[in-house]
């Protein structure tokens, strides 16, 4: 693992938070914390970036070592990957999912030699995740061979080294190419999430840095919507766009309309649009939050 070096002296710093240093997770991970006001390194060889405004310290490590770091207690918070987590056996939780580095892991092999899960009895399965394997078998109380590889995992069955390799799946091209077919149901549905050090009572530091990224998560999947509508189909338009807590309505100059305002799931954005048309609704206007706290 990366060696981990404290400043002598910060008063400032009340939270030490890991964030992936590469991978599939980092470049998201810091473009979330930059959407939520902290601080992000510019030079990918900085390992550590104090951001005493918000009084946070940021490490950049190994995703594979942050639930480690994170459980110990070395560190206070950490984003990684589920997966990463389980694997992991540290005594770390997960606090916030964060909706970004969706995967499944699977179960693979050549074609045409296993149907399902009960057929990996006695076999001998290569993985890169060792606990997550392990872990899947104890629960079905299986008993199977183990083979931890760091990498090229979906070679050891052309290799001879195993009969079966258990990995992260995203399109299985790769797979495909090592001439094995993905069999049986999805192990672990994983993504980013922010770790916390298991049974810990969170401080009032790690609330605030937590709403934080609620608020971008909030943002991200929402818009704010505008329109103007005859008053008389307020009722019915609010039912389509109901908001948080409800919308906003105002009176225009026009008599007989008003102006409403709001929140929509982004997602939805297009068709609530077409149905407020529909309902004579007009100069409907769409535009992104940026950040928020609800």
């Amino acid at each position: 693992m990366d060696h981990i070096t404290h400043p002598a002296s910060d008063a400032a710093v009340r939270l030490r938070i890991a964030v992936p240093n590469k991978g599939s997770l980092s470049e998201a991970s810091r473009d979330m914390l930059r959407e939520a006001g902290y601080r992000q390194r510019s030079d990918s060889r900085e390992l550590v970036l104090a951001d005493p405004d918000n009084g946070v310290e940021f490490f950049y490590l190994r995703p594979r070592d942050i639930a480690v770091y994170v459980g110990e207690g070395t560190l206070d918070l950490g984003i990684t990957g589920r997966d990463l987590l389980l694997d992991s056996g540290a005594s770390a939780s997960e606090v916030l999912t964060l909706g970004f580095g969706g995967s499944r892991f699977r179960f693979a092999a050549r074609p045409g030699t296993l149907s399902d899960e009960d057929d990996l009895a006695g076999l001998r399965i290569a993985t890169s995740y060792p606990g997550v394997v392990r872990a899947w078998l104890a629960e079905r109380d299986m008993q199977a061979t183990v083979i931890r590889l760091d990498g090229a995992v979906e070679t050891a069955v052309r290799l001879g080294v195993a009969d079966v390799i258990a990995d992260v799946v995203e399109t299985g091209s790769t797979l495909r190419q090592a001439g094995l077919e993905i069999f049986g149901e999805v192990l672990l549905e994983s993504e980013a999430v922010l770790v916390g050090r298991a049974q810990s009572s969170p401080g009032t530091a790690q609330d605030v840095f937590l709403r934080r990224l609620q608020g971008v998560l909030v943002a991200r999947a929402y818009v704010m919507m505008d329109y103007d509508i005859p008053d008389e189909q307020v009722d019915t338009a609010s039912r389509i766009t109901p908001g948080i807590e409800s919308p906003t309505v105002s009176p225009l100059h026009k008599q007989g309309w008003v102006a409403v305002r709001a929140m929509v799931p982004r997602r939805h954005a297009q068709r609530v649009m077409d149905e407020l048309w529909d309902l004579g609704a007009r100069g409907i206007l769409v535009t992104d939050i940026h950040a928020c706290r609800l």
